[in-house]
């Protein structure tokens, strides 16, 4: 009898010999998927780092002459008034962030629930805005002082064209940095804080420096320092007033005395001192853990003195940091609008809407790549490429434009060189500033596209893998609705700081392409606070949209 093969056999090993090539073709895609997110990533982290090590490289170049002026009579004034202007900002701001915070989160009296949300409407309004507006009321030949004279009142208000009136509108700005951490750090401690310590026989104000305020420490500093990158990155308010600060010396070096490499030089000691800064709002980030607030709804009733107090002093640094700069903005805007607005102001317009949209969705397509990809490898390297990736936000404007021109230039110079063009084609073209904005906002839109990719659940992700092999069918049933409100978010907010920026667009753009940003510049360098008043209007009624969706934000946490 002659045996039969083993068919069943041989077919068992060959099913599973199809297996393991299977199994070997998916890890090799796995790997292969891997290394291109990884090379991405890698390149876009590398594309936002370069303005920086440009501007750091800058120090192999020295030029003697300049900085031996720049020594005896820059240098000295810009450091004294950046130390007085972070001091002030840290003491002004701090104080009445915490204490606005306090009252509209732990007590109820008259026009509460308005302040709640009113106090943080100065975030609409640009620094260099509310400075302009402050020194034309305020100056000698503004509103207030004449109706002074015409009383009989002469010289009651000194003059505010200094570092201390610079450093007095920079806290009236940056308040709300400070009130919003605060306030969701008291929301979060809810009555119990006060109630504990009441209990213990200690008084609410006791309460408040013995408990409530240490615990709320981390939240506070990470307010002021937020305000003190604002402060050293300001460009547009500090020149309002006339002073020198690193951010105006950088403008004077590369316009001035027509120095690239002495305003990259400036750059990189200011990248110092902000990186310093920055580190310290790591660590005490890091103390603040993840609070989330209770929803403190039953709130303390006070004395009628005190309620009276709490009204004034909300009402008070409300309409002294907006309402009234906005009104005046209104005005100003009524009064010269027929003289300013003409066919130039489309112009001005569509600049400012074409250079805010293109940056906008180009970043807001890097956010959704970078979170995507962080989201699926989150390993030690994905991270820390992530975090160079979104670094530009903590360096000024003035640095990034000096960093991204460098090259630019470089590129320009090599392309005459070699024939391929006769004059310079990319210097001062919208690529420029579309480079330097992305690279400074780019976390403006991966914020919000992260937080929202993180609301996806890994079971959530898995059910969309089994219903469909396509990945554009994935994303477009799955992930792209999960994504959207974070997207729209993204998308809002970066135009609308994109809109604001002035000191990008005034150093890269080229000549006659100006923005709502650049004319307030213009008109406020020769002091015509009427005439800036128009594209100021303009500016902060778009700036309102993100303070809208924050708004939204901490409703629906408190």
């Amino acid at each position: 009898m002659i045996p039969m093969p083993n068919t069943s056999v041989r077919q068992s090993g060959t099913s599973n010999d199809h297996v393991n090539d299977k199994q070997t073709v998916s890890q090799d895609h796995a790997i292969r998927k891997r290394m291109i997110s990884k090379s991405v990533l890698g390149l876009i982290s590398l594309f936002m780092l370069v303005p920086i090590l440009i501007v750091l490289l800058s120090w192999t170049q020295p030029v003697a002459d300049i900085w031996t002026h720049m020594k005896a009579y820059v240098l000295p004034q810009v450091l004294k008034n950046t130390a007085i202007l972070l001091l002030m900002v840290t003491i002004i701001s701090g104080t009445i962030g915490t204490a606005l915070a306090w009252v509209t989160s732990m007590y109820r009296f008259p026009g509460q629930r308005f302040f709640s949300w009113a106090l943080m409407l100065p975030l609409a309004m640009p620094a260099y805005v509310l400075a302009f507006v402050t020194v034309g009321m305020v100056d000698f030949s503004g509103p207030l002082q004449t109706s002074l004279r015409d009383l009989g009142i002469n010289n009651a208000i000194p003059s505010v064209r200094n570092v201390w009136g610079a450093g007095l509108v920079l806290s009236l700005a940056f308040y709300p940095y400070v009130y919003l951490l605060a306030r969701q750090a008291f929301l979060s401690q809810g009555r119990r804080a006060i109630e504990a310590g009441q209990m213990l026989g200690l008084s609410r104000g006791r309460v408040f420096f013995r408990l409530a305020l240490p615990q709320a420490l981390p939240w506070v500093i990470g307010g002021l320092l937020l305000a003190c990158m604002e402060t050293l990155a300001d460009f547009g308010a500090v020149s309002v007033f006339n002073v020198d600060t690193f951010t105006t010396a950088i403008y004077k070096a590369w316009f001035g005395f027509f120095s690239l490499t002495t305003a990259a030089q400036l750059a990189a000691l200011l990248i110092g001192v902000v990186f310093i800064v920055v580190l310290f709002e790591q660590y005490w980030q890091s103390k603040r853990g993840n609070s989330v607030a209770q929803g403190n709804n039953q709130r303390f009733e006070a004395s009628k003195p005190a309620n009276l107090a709490m009204t004034l002093f909300c009402t008070v640094v409300f309409l002294v940091a907006f309402f009234i700069p906005f009104l005046q903005l209104i005005y100003w805007t009524a009064l010269n609008f027929r003289q300013d607005f003409d066919t130039r102001y489309i112009d001005f317009v569509t600049n400012s809407i074409m250079i805010a949209s293109m940056t906008t969705l180009f970043i807001a397509f890097l956010a959704i790549i970078i979170a995507w990809i962080k989201r699926q490898y989150p390993d030690k390297s994905t991270k820390l490429m992530t975090t160079l990736a979104n670094l530009g936000y903590v360096v000024p404007g003035t640095v990034l434009a000096v960093g991204i021109f460098i090259p630019i230039a470089w590129l320009d110079n090599q392309m005459i060189a070699f024939g391929i063009t006769s004059h310079q084609v990319l210097s001062g073209s919208v690529i420029v500033m579309l480079l330097a904005l992305s690279t400074r906002f780019m976390t403006v839109s991966f914020q919000p596209v992260d937080r929202q990719l993180q609301r996806l659940t890994v079971n959530q992700e898995a059910a969309a893998n089994l219903l469909s092999d396509s990945p554009y069918q994935r994303w477009r049933q799955v992930m792209l609705p999960v994504l959207s409100p974070g997207v729209l978010t993204a998308l809002l907010m970066g135009f609308v700081e994109v809109m604001k920026e002035m000191p990008i667009t005034l150093m890269t753009r080229r000549q006659g392409w100006d923005t709502l940003a650049v004319r307030v510049f213009e008109m406020t360098s020769e002091g015509m606070w009427g005439r800036a008043a128009l594209p100021s209007l303009l500016i902060v009624l778009v700036g309102l949209l993100p303070v809208w969706i924050l708004l939204r934000q901490s409703d629906k946490q408190s």
